[in-house]
């Protein structure tokens, strides 16, 4: 109220302001003292709207104005310098200033303000000094001074900031603005009390938050679902085992929706794993009765046919199949679960892929996960025998280089890379699942996590965020978020409704724009869900 005050002073104190001029009769309200270019008001003034339009300061003070409404001074768009002390009104209004493209000076000090409308300052071109003093401002809204760019002195001392997300912007704007700020300080929450605004740091705040929410169900039930793209345009392939069929999904552009663009049939598949080469596109189809097979679609105007039975004599139970790359060649590994059988490498050699050889025999292998460690191909094995097993490419073959440590009954693995590091989720049906990470010589645990009747613990990142979703027969499966600031994975949300029902594979994709979780359930149909990126700050 000082500066104001100040200000005031100098304004009626200038040139033309102390001549004798006396306004017309009705133009001056009963409790206000006008000259020739100013206004000082007390009590309960009549309506802007009864003042010279020339007048170049108008100070209400103790007034009876019970809101600011947008337009209130479009009858003087002359003043330079409008004051509000010690009011009664709470609300400013969008465009309660609009016509005053010469105002310099706006004090709003000493009132019982407890909300500003975003577009409340709109227009003020000329503004210099303003100050929002000593009000009731818990937060301002964001974007409140844009367009003021002469902004050279503002003061938000005296209100009772909370200082939560909502003041985020507030704290990134200040140290870019070429104006001194008066910031105050902090109210709440208790952590933050009595802390001066810029001594906070914006860096701290978390403001940013996601949610997965349903958007669409594809019938059948699903034992495995992958993503990848081909011709320039995302897919999804879903292994439907009880329809006996691998089924390509691709993006409805006219009605925003997936739906399904071929099928190749594969009775029993458990797993069916995409490659793409130029314009070919292969599908393994990993099956447990009747044999796996390659098929292949040599163009994108063609459809997928039959190319190879594969491995026959080697892969009598698969459980899961996965892609790598070997010495520069395209390679499938498939996880062999039978007694008889043994876990395979089959890599590409002219029209086809054969089995270069055989990993792991007798051990029932449930899962295989293709990874580099130390810049090379790593193969880690599961099976549900003995500890995952980690296999390292030397001399054109894999082999054992470890085992995982404190890790029996282990169902599954899939391996992220955050801040440098590799990571691993084991997923185990009984017991806790756990996040192992790669310390240069072996994995050693990180976190364990409560997990009964799961079957998948996977790793997703989407967008900036990395996730790993765990999936349970028993009970909601749960997201959680990596917190790069303590390096664990931390509860974000349940996913569902719908619930799904005995979950085994995520998987995401992103259309035009927009981000989608697939989840392939086993005794129910897989459900789609999109990713919301939501500002906490707005």
């Amino acid at each position: 109220m000082e500066g104001a005050a100040i200000l005031l002073l100098l304004l009626l104190a200038g040139p033309g302001v102390g001549g004798t001029w006396r306004p017309p009769k009705g133009k001056c309200p009963l409790s206000c003292s006008c000259s020739k270019d100013s206004a000082l008001c007390e009590g309960s003034p009549d309506l802007p709207e009864s003042f010279s339009p020339t007048l170049l300061s108008l100070s209400l003070v103790r007034t009876g104005v019970a809101q600011l409404k947008a337009g209130s001074f479009l009858r003087v768009p002359s003043l330079h310098l409008l004051l509000f002390a010690s009011n009664s009104f709470s609300v400013i209004e969008d465009d309660a200033f609009a016509g005053l493209s010469h105002l310099q000076y706006l004090f709003i000090e000493d009132n019982e303000i407890g909300s500003i409308s975003k577009n409340a300052l709109r227009g003020l071109r000329s503004l210099t000094h303003l100050s929002l003093a000593n009000n009731h401002l818990e937060t301002l809204p964001r974007f409140l001074f844009r367009g003021l760019e002469t902004l050279t002195h503002v003061d938000l001392r005296g209100n009772p900031f909370q200082c939560d997300c909502r003041v985020l912007w507030l704290l990134q704007w200040i140290p870019t603005v070429n104006a001194s700020v008066g910031s105050g300080a902090c109210a709440g929450p208790a952590a933050l009390a009595h802390m001066q605004l810029h001594h906070l740091d914006p860096k701290t705040f978390k403001c940013r938050a996601i949610e997965l929410s349903w958007f669409q169900t594809v019938g059948e039930s699903a034992l495995g679902v992958e993503a990848f793209s081909y011709q320039g345009e995302p897919h999804v392939v879903l292994a439907q085992p009880f329809a006996g069929r691998c089924l390509i999904l691709t993006w409805d552009y006219s009605l925003q929706r997936f739906r399904q663009e071929e099928e190749l049939s594969a009775p029993s598949v458990v797993s069916c794993k995409p490659l793409v080469l130029g314009p070919r596109l292969f599908v393994l189809a990993a099956r447990l009765w009747g044999g796996s097979q390659l098929w292949a679609r040599p163009g994108p105007d063609l459809r997928l046919a039959p190319l190879q039975a594969l491995a026959p004599r080697r892969l009598l139970r698969p459980n899961d199949a996965e892609l790598l790359w070997l010495d520069g060649q395209p390679c499938f590994v498939v996880a062999d679960a039978s007694k008889a059988g043994s876990t395979t490498l089959l890599c590409r050699d002219g029209p086809g892929f054969y089995p270069r050889q055989s990993l792991h025999a007798w051990h029932r292998d449930t899962d295989a996960e293709a990874l580099e460690l130390d810049g090379r191909p790593h193969l880690l094995l599961a099976s549900a025998s003995q500890r995952p097993v980690l296999f390292h490419w030397f001399g054109g073959r894999f082999e054992r280089r470890t085992d995982i440590p404190e890790a029996e009954d282990v169902y599954a693995t899939r391996h992220f890379q955050a801040s440098g590091d590799v990571f691993l989720c084991l997923t185990r049906y009984i017991g806790d699942s756990m996040v192992m990470r790669w310390d240069g010589s072996m994995f050693r645990l990180l976190q364990q996590l409560p997990s009964r009747g799961a079957h998948v613990f996977q790793p997703l990142l989407i967008a900036r965020d990395q996730l790993a979703i765990l999936g349970s027969d028993f009970a909601f499966s749960q997201v959680f978020r990596l917190e790069p600031d303590r390096g664990l994975l931390e509860p974000l949300q349940e996913l569902g409704p719908p619930a799904l029902v005995a979950p085994r594979a995520f998987a995401h994709i992103t259309m035009v724009g927009r981000r989608f979780l697939f989840a392939a359930c086993f005794k129910g149909p897989t459900q789609i869900y999109q990713h919301h990126e939501l500002d906490l700050s707005a």
